[in-house]
């Protein structure tokens, strides 16, 4: 008879195997991995729900509420031609130009959030310019994850980090913010050697961009001011939660919320239609994911493999630096790296308690490691996978092994400049 830890370990390796695969949606990879997880007794149902990250996904569910109605006031059309006049319709400096604001948006609001609002310009300029989407969509999602290294804010790691050691905003801007600008330089170097050729417009569809004029885009004025209105009271939320002792969720919501009840407030239609624009699939598919990883996390088996690992190094500072460094970007970029991350925070402290007193290298290098390691695979951060939902919702899929074959060894190179800057800085 097979112990529930090895029926959990063979239902999870199934579960990614038919991910990367594509023979069956990744959604309905995770609703039924998730329930094989309940009916085989490894994690009860009642588990199961706890280990939901419900604030994931009221953030995902309030933000895209938000951009839904945002869109139809033509903000994002006019946002599109404002950017592409400013870098005069040039697709590459149209690609760093998008990567750039999407990585400044994620040090300062959560990754998702900032897909959100900058995968609709992406797609309404590209279309303009007649130019691939993907590589553009591509250099978002790395730029995305890069940018939420950078602060305290920027990415749940960060946030469980920073809570567990008592870091605060300043601590990440000083230890983090320098080396993600450099490995975002870097980044965008290589994907504009990767991409830069393919990425030609004609000089008639440059132009024609250039003669647009961005207000006419603007279609409903008084929609559009409560929506600003909304965004700038979410945004605050969003810096204040802490001090407010609010999750991210709830801001978010209560913006979704607010924003219906001024807009629609009797028009059923209209709300039914909000609604219907939510990526469910997307949705469904992290809900199932934090049950797949918490059976995991259940039967004992991330924390007997990290436990594992940190037994290999003896206690070495550097050895052990290094280790958590790559162990949580590899782990990072095929599983959801909140889990990982919660277990090895007691590990590392526990390392501490015996004996070992500097322990700031392993706590940058688990940040680092964490976040920058969700740009392995489609499925390494929450930010990848809603903007693949997105754009298939569009009618341009992204593959798992087509995005892991570009973003893997991007992963990897970074991963290598961080492991340099930690042991430069720390070691």
């Amino acid at each position: 008879m097979l112990s529930s830890t090895t029926v959990a370990v063979i239902i999870f390796v199934t579960a990614y195997a038919l991910i990367i695969s594509e023979k069956v949606h990744r959604t309905i990879v995770g609703i039924f991995g998730a329930m094989l997880m309940i009916l085989c007794g490894i994690i009860s149902q009642e588990t199961a729900i706890h280990h939901i990250d419900f604030n994931t996904l009221g953030l995902l569910m309030g933000m895209m509420i938000i951009v839904n109605i945002t869109s139809e006031t033509g903000l994002f059309n006019f946002l599109a031609i404002w950017a592409a006049k400013k870098v005069k319709a040039r697709p590459i400096a149209l690609l760093v130009a998008l990567s750039t604001l999407t990585m400044v948006c994620s040090a300062l609001l959560d990754n998702v959030t900032t897909v959100l609002l900058t995968v609709p310009i992406t797609f309404s300029i590209t279309a303009q310019l007649k130019v691939d989407v993907k590589p553009y969509l591509i250099s978002q999602i790395l730029s995305s994850n890069i940018g939420g290294t950078a602060t305290l804010i920027g990415d749940p790691p960060n946030i469980m980090i920073g809570s567990a050691v008592g870091l605060n905003f300043m601590d990440f801007v000083m230890n983090m913010t320098g080396i993600s600008i450099v490995i975002f330089i870097v980044v965008q170097a290589l994907l504009i050697l990767l991409y830069g050729k393919g990425l030609k417009t004609q000089p008639d569809l440059q132009e024609k961009v250039m003669r647009l004029n961005a207000k006419s885009q603007i279609s409903d004025v008084k929609l559009l001011k409560k929506c600003l209105f909304v965004i700038f009271v979410t945004i605050s939320l969003f810096v204040m939660h802490g001090a407010l002792g609010l999750e991210t969720a709830t801001a978010a919501l209560t913006g979704a919320g607010l924003l219906l009840l001024i807009t629609f407030t009797r028009n059923e239609a209209m709300i039914a239609k909000v609604l219907s624009k939510v990526e469910w699939l997307a949705i469904f598919f992290f809900a199932g994911l934090f049950v797949l990883v918490g059976a995991l996390v259940e039967t004992g088996v991330i924390k007997m493999l990290a436990a594992e690992a940190i037994k290999l190094t003896n206690g070495d500072v550097t050895a052990t630096a290094v280790l958590i460094l790559w162990m949580s970007a590899i782990a990072s970029a095929f599983i959801d790296n909140i889990p990982f991350v919660a277990t090895l925070i007691p590990l590392i402290q526990d390392m501490g308690q015996m004996g070992l007193t500097n322990l700031d290298p392993l706590w940058w290098s688990l940040a680092l490691g964490a976040c920058l390691g969700g740009n392995g695979t489609l499925i390494g951060a929450s930010a990848n996978v809603v903007v693949a939902s997105m754009a298939a919702q569009r009618g341009r899929q992204i593959s798992f092994l087509g995005f892991m074959k570009v973003a893997f060894p991007v992963m990897v190179l970074t991963i290598i400049i961080a492991n340099v800057y930690v042991w430069l800085r720390y070691l």
